[in-house]
């Protein structure tokens, strides 16, 4: 489909799922073991466009059975980039949404289990107010105050930080990323958290205040793995908090926040850029320019194509790539939102981002209302993995694309070797977990097609519905 541009935001619209099923129909199917049946086998869950299949569970398939088709090679032997996790943002909205649902505790293991959900691994946390928010706030609002003596975060105690510490007791393989939209008001050329950029002389003040928010984040049983200084530091939003930032001045920020975290005994590694697909100058000049302070670079899907990442990363093969935000608008045609949005965030966000060195998989906000907010002056038809309405509680096509991954790939598996097939075909991407299982996640972007996967001197058939996906999984040698 055709997809036009935000016309407050300037973001990519995206199509998001419509509500795909209330809670007890989206967990059929995902309490099985995701491990094959014997060496012989290989499972399959599938998800279709109709919604036919969620997440199904198909009969196994044999290896040395009949097959047709083009033919995806398997081969553990070539290794890639190993894997951090996948996940969403529990931003301001969407845990407010979580925390005050009759549902709360079903929705928190269907989105953080790996037995009863899709064992979510990956939280990236914003670090005051975005446009997802209920209020503009930020953890030291007020007039200038350059000791941060104010400094609290007592806002996210209130309903953010119990859910990430509940999503941590529920999958203790959970990685945080931190990153702000603004630096407080005081700190700005506006004087506000919206529009402007940081003043010049507040450059260290504010690496001061992102230490204190790891600081406050651990102390509150929630380690900062990863750390980023700006999201979308080339757009200001006219209505909610965001901050201009050149590639000079992210440099000279990162190059004061690295050794402050040092000296303060904190491990939260930093990543540059955290913008488009469609500019890969930014960060590289930021790569240039701090040197082991970062450890890579973070992207977005609202412009260009995953193929910038790969840009990135051949100019800096040792640095690391993470894609960190993707959303999308609900269709005109709602009948249609949730194909177009399995097809296409399968294969630019599953298939493409990771084709292209991505360690992490991250969409946006985890749960919006009936109305996609609670939203400041930004999309107003964004949608979130699940969509909550009271103690009704349905799940968009997000949920499952991440969910084809999240659920089988765990942290620390290793992108392997598989057969690339254009759009139309069956595009692909494999990966070897730390037991040593295989998992090829598939997206058929063409027809209903027949194929077959090889693997060691073996192969077994599959034939894929259009526009649909399937994770296959088999035991490793």
């Amino acid at each position: 489909m055709t997809r036009g541009l935000f016309s407050k935001s300037g973001r990519r619209s995206l199509a998001v799922g419509a509500a795909a099923a209330v809670l007890a129909a989206t967990v059929v199917g995902l309490t099985e073991s995701s491990t094959a049946v014997a060496a012989t086998s290989a499972n399959v869950w599938q998800t279709t466009r109709d919604r036919a299949d969620l997440l199904t569970r198909k009969p196994a398939l044999t290896f040395g059975g009949p097959g047709s088709g083009a033919v995806i090679t398997v081969d553990p032997g070539k290794t890639y980039q190993s894997m951090v996790g996948f996940g969403a943002s529990f931003t301001d909205s969407a845990a407010y949404n979580v925390f005050n649902s009759p549902s709360r505790d079903a929705i928190m293991r269907s989105l953080f289990s790996g037995d009863n959900g899709i064992g979510l691994s990956w939280l990236r946390q914003p670090a005051g107010a975005t446009d997802f928010s209920r209020s503009i706030y930020s953890y030291d609002a007020g007039a200038p105050d350059p000791t941060l003596a104010r400094f609290s975060i007592a806002h996210d105690e209130a309903y953010i930080l119990p859910l990430l510490r509940q999503a941590k007791s529920i999958n203790s393989q959970i990685t945080v990323m931190g990153l702000p939209w603004s630096a407080p008001g005081w700190m700005k050329t506006t004087g506000s958290m919206i529009g402007g950029s940081l003043k010049t002389e507040y450059e260290a003040v504010f690496a001061d205040y992102l230490v204190k928010f790891v600081q406050a984040y651990q102390a509150a049983g929630m380690p900062i793995a990863y750390l980023s200084v700006a999201n979308e530091p080339k757009f200001s939003p006219a209505g909610y908090p965001g901050m201009l930032m050149s590639a000079d001045q992210q440099s000279r920020v990162i190059n004061l926040l690295a050794p402050k975290l040092a000296a303060a005994g904190l491990n939260s590694k930093i990543l540059a850029y955290e913008h488009n697909w469609n500019d890969p100058v930014y960060p590289q000049q930021v790569l240039a320019n701090t040197g082991a302070n970062t450890v890579g670079t973070s992207w977005h899907c609202y412009g260009g194509n995953p193929g910038g990442q790969s840009t990135v990363r051949a100019a800096y093969p040792a640095k690391d790539v993470f894609f960190t935000e993707c959303s999308g608008t609900e269709s005109g045609n709602t009948a249609n939102t949730f194909g177009d949005t399995l097809v296409w965030q399968g294969r630019n966000l599953a298939v493409g981002s990771v084709r292209n060195w991505a360690r992490a998989v991250s969409l946006w906000n985890l749960a919006l209302d009936t109305s996609h907010g609670p939203v400041i002056k930004s999309c107003s038809d964004c949608m979130g993995l699940v969509t909550v309405d009271g103690s009704t509680v349905t799940y968009n096509a997000d949920y499952y694309v991440l969910g084809h991954l999240a659920k089988f790939v765990k942290p620390g598996a290793v992108r392997i070797e598989s057969s690339a097939q254009a759009q139309g075909g069956i595009e692909n991407v494999a990966f070897r977990n730390p037991d040593g299982s295989i998992v090829l996640v598939a997206v058929n972007s063409g027809g209903a097609q027949n194929f077959q996967v090889a693997y060691r001197g073996s192969s077994f058939g599959y034939r894929m519905p259009a526009g649909s996906m399937a994770t296959f999984t088999w035991p490793g040698a």
